[in-house]
């Protein structure tokens, strides 16, 4: 972030890095590199401890290649837990070292067992999405973190560009205009063929979810576009289902959507449109102009005020404000992207987890990041697509 690294708010307030714990996202797993390098980024984190994989042996091999001390690579997750745990009551010999926060990127549908049991012991939790497949565990899982105070960061970290920050700043501060419609599309190519996909375990509705579509990308767009405009999605008329023959498992969904505020907005995910590879979009138009981005150009956001010539901002560029400005780490010109999408959810919960844990005032501009709030309103989403779709695209309440 744009934070000097001399200005650590972690080490401020703490004395020391959050001593991170993780579970999943070992050999093979892009979205665990993903999660891992996020957290050193900005040095908020020291990782201390972790659990790899489903198999023991894979596991403790794979954290001994990260190097990590041999005691500190568990058989699974949930000796992890109970271990970091007693290492944290241990204040014997001056132990007291054990996982401040546990990061999980684990299949779908162990997300639940998981941030639950992590929770229950103390542990502020970072969370890949969808938080959980089913909405009954969503809605438990939502209020056991309002019950233990503990932060939950869920990792939809497209909401982490600089651009799609200036976006929200600009929308909150009326420069749109009442906002009039939301256009939000996902299209992806990496299941135009017929077959299973890389990883079988997505396109198992008992691991994967109800919807894979929904679940793994459509997410991401409810998500961006609750993120940007403020608003929320009050009804939609959907459909759902697969378009490449065979294929039993959902690759796409549309929906018209009438949004919290009176809007009407647009929907379409899909993840079998041959030859695109990461096409997330959005388009926002208000009563005083539009905005749009694009995922595959993330460094330009643009502005089409009405009556007025189109403008083109940019990272750290004329007009920053400043949840962008906080965002961005090298000048302007200069391209960020994924990687550092990633890092700034993980380094805005970093200042949230310090400042609960040192009884200090966090800085408001690290509260943007996706919580369990966040999280059960895209598993209800989810769920209300299914169900419109299932009534021949009737309207249905989100």
């Amino acid at each position: 972030m744009s934070n000097n690294a001399s200005l650590n708010p972690v080490i401020s307030m703490l004395g020391r890095r959050l001593r991170l714990a993780v579970i999943g996202g070992g050999p093979g797993s892009f979205i665990g590199a993903m999660h891992r390098q996020a957290a050193r980024l900005d040095d908020r984190y020291e990782l201390v401890a972790a659990a790899l994989s489903s198999n023991p042996e894979k596991s403790i091999a794979a954290g001994r290649e990260l190097g990590l001390a041999a005691e500190r690579c568990y058989a699974d997750g949930m000796a992890l837990l109970h271990a970091e745990s007693k290492r944290n009551r241990d204040t014997q010999n001056g132990a007291d070292d054990g996982a401040d926060v546990v990061a999980i990127m684990t299949p779908n549908d162990s997300h639940f067992k998981f941030a639950f049991a992590a929770l229950a012991l103390g542990f502020d939790v970072i969370c890949d999405k969808p938080m959980t497949n089913t909405l009954q565990e969503a809605t438990q899982l939502h209020q056991r973190v309002s019950d233990t105070g503990l932060v939950f960061c869920l990792t939809h970290n497209y909401t982490g560009y600089p651009m799609v920050r200036q976006a929200k700043a600009m929308v909150a501060n009326g420069e749109l205009g009442e906002i009039r419609l939301v256009q939000a599309e996902y299209v992806q190519g990496g299941r135009a063929a017929a077959g299973p996909g890389k990883k079988a375990w997505k396109e198992d509705p008992a691991r994967g979810g109800p919807s894979l579509v929904m679940g793994d990308i459509g997410t991401h767009a409810h998500n961006l576009l609750r993120f940007i405009t403020g608003l929320e999605v009050s009804q939609v008329a959907a459909e759902v289902g697969s378009i490449v023959p065979e294929r039993i498992t959902h690759d796409f969904a549309g929906a018209l959507l009438r949004m919290s505020n009176g809007a009407r907005g647009s929907f379409w995910v899909t993840q079998a449109a041959a030859g695109v590879e990461n096409a997330l979009r959005i388009r926002v138009s208000g009563s005083l102009g539009s905005l749009e981005w694009q995922q595959e150009c993330p460094q330009a956001l643009t502005f089409k005020p009405l009556g007025a010539p189109s403008q083109n901002r940019t990272p750290n560029g004329p007009g920053t404000l400043p949840l962008a400005a906080r965002s961005s780490r090298i000048v302007a010109g200069h391209p960020e992207g994924f990687h550092e999408g990633f890092a700034n959810l993980y380094s805005d919960a970093a200042e949230a987890i310090a400042a609960r844990r040192s009884g200090q005032v966090v800085n408001p501009l690290a509260l943007h990041f996706p919580n369990s709030l966040d999280g059960l309103l895209g598993v209800k989403f989810v769920a209300a697509v299914i169900k419109s779709s299932q009534a021949d695209g009737a309207w249905t309440a989100a």
